[in-house]
């Protein structure tokens, strides 16, 4: 039975008697820290919730999925596509002749190394516009939090009536969430502490009275600038990675290739020989083959991709140029109707 809705310290809580109550990680909207233990988290967290709760809540037609669920069960096929992409032509090859066999290997294998390498360029080059935005300016873009949800109750007995979902504070351009950015002053925390530190950064002055609504425009204008830069180099280097995925030297690689770590010697050198052929292949990226045009493009599409990342962050940290200086004479006379 479904007991008094209850408002303590302005939180929601239902409750179903105190033997189910669910202890929560979060009681209310919370500001995470943006590092490589909170990401993985949350990555695992998303990974095992579309894999398991979000798909079994749209098969019962809960009332409670939502957008949100509908998003982040896409990785899922991305995931799958990946594998198939991965597998489908190594299946083939028992059935080629043993030469054939031997080049269609090599092949398949380079080209499972593009899907990882792409998938791995593509999410890891964001921090490349990412992290030098947030040195300048002190705006982090990918700031991540914690958003409880109180859902409704799918029958009399549910108690487990809340969800925790993962978003990134400034995920909507149009509504960032500013009040996450404010300080406790609970905690001894200074309430625009965070917009001083952005204000200060960006030479907007110090000790100003109101330090929030004098960033908040600038914010949202290195926010949007950002997101147009990480997308566009994201996948230049996701480009560039699998196209250093299709060298040669990586067949020396396969040849000593073994993920069996409990075997040590071997797992070591296939470490090292991947450490090896990795900056190998790389060379033979940028020497490239053939004669004319096509003996270039590995140089032309790291250059793009290099060159994308650092126009992108000076165009995101520069600010806007705004020619005022004829808009208001103020040796003129005004009258206001």
């Amino acid at each position: 039975m479904i007991l008094a809705v209850n408002n303590h310290n302005n939180i929601i809580k239902f409750s179903a008697g105190d033997k189910n109550k669910k202890s929560l990680e979060y009681n209310h909207d919370t500001l995470l820290d943006n590092n490589f233990a909170t990401r993985t988290k949350i990555g695992i967290d998303k990974l095992t919730n579309a894999l398991t709760v979000y798909p079994a809540k749209g098969f019962k037609g809960s009332k409670n999925a939502n957008f949100y669920e509908f998003l982040t069960m896409g990785t899922v096929p991305y995931i799958i596509g990946s594998i198939t992409m991965m597998s489908v032509f190594n299946s083939a090859n028992k059935h080629f002749a043993p030469f054939a066999k031997t080049k269609a290997s090599a092949i398949g294998k380079k080209m499972a190394l593009g899907v990882l390498f792409y998938g791995l360029l593509k999410n890891a080059s964001k921090s490349l516009v990412t992290k030098p935005v947030k040195m300048m300016t002190g705006i982090d873009t990918e700031r991540p939090y914690a958003k409880v949800i109180y859902e409704l109750p799918d029958d009399i007995n549910d108690t487990d009536i809340t969800s925790i979902e993962h978003h990134k504070v400034f995920e909507s351009v149009e509504f960032p969430r500013w009040d996450l950015l404010y300080g406790n002053e609970e905690k001894g925390e200074k309430r625009n502490y965070r917009y001083d530190k952005i204000a200060k950064k960006l030479g907007m002055g110090e000790n100003l009275n109101d330090s929030d609504q004098e960033v908040k425009p600038r914010i949202k204008e290195i926010v949007i600038k950002t997101n147009l830069a990480k997308n566009i180099s994201s996948y230049l280097w996701a480009a560039t990675g699998v196209g250093i995925a299709f060298q040669k030297p990586w067949e020396n690689f396969f040849n000593v290739m073994t993920f069996k770590f409990w075997k040590g010697k071997e797992f070591k050198k296939s470490m090292q020989s991947f450490g090896h052929n990795f900056i190998e292949s790389i060379k033979e990226f940028w020497k490239g083959e053939g004669k004319g045009i096509t003996k270039h493009t590995g140089k032309a599409l790291a250059g793009a991709a290099a060159l994308s990342t650092i126009t992108g962050v000076i165009n995101a940290v520069s600010p806007k140029s705004t020619n005022t200086k004829n808009v208001i004479n103020k040796n003129e006379r005004y009258v206001v109707d």
